[in-house]
């Protein structure tokens, strides 16, 4: 397996951290992917290693104020800026990848950036997955969240922790450990991000019967942080025919790592087979002199 890491421009220019890992041999799409509040690209090494010997290529990057991209921990100033950043990664993923069919997987909170993406530029994607995705019931006290909304017009980089770390974890207690070690996490949300959540998840409900992009949705029947009650709305009023929906008995929010990944990836992994019909990606070659190639 080899691995890419280096920054590309966001939104009016912000250098954000990004990285792609690929096998050695021919690929036949690409998976895009978009972590969640407080999480980073370094958190789905099980999905990556799945994928990568599925002969998938996968690429990720960090959200601005998360991970090694620079900002305020778990603040924007408006969710334009998280829709142009995915969109300048996609678009230096297409302009070199050229040919190469392309999957956004958002999970969490990314589930939500990706949902409103795939609703504005559906000509960019072969298929969307959503795993666990944020729409409105989430697991945050009212307390907060309504300091938040107060605050975001007179002190919009407020922030507060949001008290969701541990239900976050996996039921293998050693995995969990690791997790809430990962000092690259973090587990804040200030005044505006809330605010500009919640609008795009109205704005998301409106127009989701014009969703027109074959959609994957998986969610753990045990979540505590985004409640799978709304995805399960969310889902039904998804009226394009190419959508699937799974829910998995007992698992938490973070499928990708919780004891029946596996399960949760073969679905996954099917899912996306169905989808390529027989696509080859040209092989891989170096995107800028900012990046570093490793093998593994």
């Amino acid at each position: 397996m080899k691995h890419i890491e280096g920054k590309f421009r966001g939104f009016r220019g912000m250098k954000l951290y990004y990285q792609g890992w690929y096998p050695e041999e021919q690929t036949q799409a690409a998976v895009v992917l978009v972590h969640g509040l407080g999480g980073h690209s370094g958190m789905f090494k099980q999905a990556v290693q799945y994928l990568i010997a599925q002969k998938y290529e996968v690429y990720a990057f960090d959200l601005r104020g998360h991970g090694r991209s620079p900002g305020q921990r778990g603040y924007i100033n408006s969710w334009r800026e998280f829709r142009e950043d995915l969109h300048a990664f996609l678009q230096m993923i297409h302009k070199t990848r050229s040919g190469c069919p392309s999957f956004l997987w958002g999970h969490s909170l990314g589930g939500t950036i990706a949902l409103d993406y795939a609703l504005r530029f559906p000509d960019d994607l072969q298929g969307l997955i959503v795993t666990a995705p944020a729409l409105g019931k989430i697991r945050i006290p009212k307390t907060k969240l309504v300091i938040g909304r107060m605050l975001s017009q007179i002190a919009p980089r407020f922030s507060l922790k949001l008290g969701f770390q541990k239900a976050v974890c996996s039921r293998d207690p050693v995995l969990c450990a690791t997790l809430l070690a990962d000092p690259l996490r973090h587990e804040f949300g200030s005044a505006r991000l809330a605010t500009e959540f919640f609008a795009t998840v109205k704005w998301i409900q409106k127009h989701t019967a014009e969703l027109r992009v074959p959609l994957l949705t998986l969610h753990g029947s045990a979540d505590e942080v985004t409640l799978p009650e709304a995805t399960r709305a969310f889902f039904q009023q998804v009226t394009f025919h190419d959508k699937e929906y799974f829910e998995y008995p007992d698992h938490y929010h973070d499928l990708y790592v919780d004891i029946e990944y596996q399960r949760v990836f073969s679905d996954f992994g099917n899912w996306l087979q169905r989808h390529l019909e027989g696509a080859v990606c040209q092989p891989l070659r170096l995107w800028s002199l900012e990046s570093a190639v490793t093998h593994k």
